[in-house]
């Protein structure tokens, strides 16, 4: 799952832009590009998902892909269906092209009737349960059964646990689904063992990120800190976060490093804040001045942007994913922190297991406040630990940025459209991909 952001469906509200054009992809000098004859590559992919304006997890993924495939390989060969949450209107870019109401079963017919007149070769399902209306998500089953062309779904949630419904969901969107993309090897495994996916239908493709540079924390520090030690969190809040258990670390971390500030990035998710306001934030701000701490807890209330982001993630001398549950397949404020070389700290939720494993990080126990301290407090008093495991993390994050997660998106795309293409050139498209790739995709 990526951070819980997209988690209640609900509500008619459609909104269509039906205008059928063909688009194809522009000529790019990109270096996956180079040694495909025709210097572009013969694919019109649609995606299916949430899209920024929209703030949830989702939609920023979907958007930054589309956003990476298009800086490859040329904008005017990507669109995207958006599914659009309750009661909400959205002033989207002109790439989406079809707007789904979520709750409204005849508007996933509608965007399917929609992809197969408007020449598209393939479509990109981003899917999580919570973002399509029906029984787990159900809904979107409509779509899938009248699609004409290939599909691939990136699933953002693998359950270990599922529901009968959402068994059944999951097993009708592999059988649809021509291959299917994971962000962890968790994932895939939970894919395999419960949901009896052959493996070889399963490519690993990281969360993508930004690619950064490895900088120190006091070249930003100026524009959120005052000049104080960084411990940061950002996301959409709701409880399942655990922020009061670094708040209730902050007595302990402050009796050492006195110079410390928490800060708290991001707005409460918009479908928390929906059923019960900001209830969470109020108490998290409530805890802190019980704690005496108040003055040390930085609350940025609203939905960071890009920018915004960088330049908070820049500032951290510690980020913290202090997650309360386990079942976490993804996290993508977790792989962005370890894009930036910063010293982490997490629960040991399923992501993070996987991402800060050989001293990438440190995972202390679940609701373990003491533990959060006592971690900080040995990373700030040892700076020479502290920038190697930075070093570990930035390192290893190299072939998680967003060019080559778009170019592995393309040649998952090619290999499922192959029995549409003839076979020599469909070989010459794989053979450069993995040559300018320069790694396979984990299977």
């Amino acid at each position: 799952m990526s951070d819980p952001d997209c988690t209640v469906s609900l509500k008619p509200n459609s909104l269509m832009r039906c205008e059928a054009r063909p688009f194809a992809f522009a000529k790019k000098s990109a270096s996956f590009v180079q040694g495909i004859p025709g210097h572009s590559i013969p694919l019109r992919v649609a995606v299916i998902g949430n899209h920024l304006p929209r703030q949830c997890g989702i939609a920023t993924f979907t958007t930054d892909l589309c956003d990476a495939i298009a800086a490859e390989y040329g904008a005017a060969g990507v669109s995207v269906v958006a599914v659009n949450d309750p009661q909400s209107r959205y002033r989207y870019p002109a790439r989406v092209r079809f707007e789904i109401t979520e709750s409204d079963l005849s508007s996933y017919k509608a965007a399917a009737d929609f992809l197969n007149s408007s020449n598209v070769d393939l479509v990109c399902l981003q899917h999580e349960y919570g973002i399509f209306g029906g029984k787990a998500g159900s809904h979107v089953l409509r779509l899938l059964q009248r699609l004409k062309m290939p599909v691939v779904t990136t699933l953002h949630t693998v359950l270990r646990e599922p529901d009968l419904d959402q068994l059944v969901v999951m097993q009708e969107i592999a059988s649809r689904s021509n291959r299917l993309i994971v962000m962890s090897e968790h994932s895939s495994q939970f894919l395999q063992d419960v949901f009896r996916v052959p493996g070889e239908k399963i490519d690993l493709i990281p969360h993508g990120i930004p690619d950064l540079p490895f900088s120190e924390p006091t070249s930003y520090r100026d524009s959120f800190s005052t000049g104080k030690t960084v411990l940061l969190t950002f996301g959409l809040l709701s409880p399942n976060k655990g922020f009061e258990n670094v708040i209730q670390a902050l007595p302990n971390i402050l009796s050492r490093h006195s110079n410390v500030v928490y800060i708290i990035a991001g707005a409460t998710h918009p479908h928390v804040r929906r059923r019960e306001g900001d209830r969470y934030r109020l108490q998290l701000e409530a805890l802190a001045k019980k704690l005496g701490v108040q003055e040390s807890v930085v609350f940025y209330n609203r939905f960071v942007s890009t920018q915004e982001m960088a330049a908070l993630v820049g500032s951290a001398d510690i980020y913290v994913t202090p997650y309360r549950y386990e079942a976490q397949a993804v996290s993508g404020t977790l792989a962005y922190a370890l894009g930036a070389g910063k010293a982490i700290i997490s629960t040991p939720y399923w992501h993070a297991t996987e991402l800060l494993d050989d001293g990438r990080g440190v995972l202390v126990p679940f609701e373990d406040p003491a533990a959060i301290a006592d971690t900080a407090i040995e990373l700030l008093d040892n700076d020479a630990a502290r920038q190697a495991m930075r070093r570990r993390a930035y390192l290893y994050a190299r072939h998680m940025v967003w060019n080559q997660v778009a170019q592995s998106y393309m040649r998952t795309f090619l290999r499922s459209c192959a029995n549409r293409m003839q076979p020599a050139r469909m070989a010459l498209h794989l053979q450069a991909a993995e040559k300018d790739t320069g790694q396979r995709i984990n299977v």
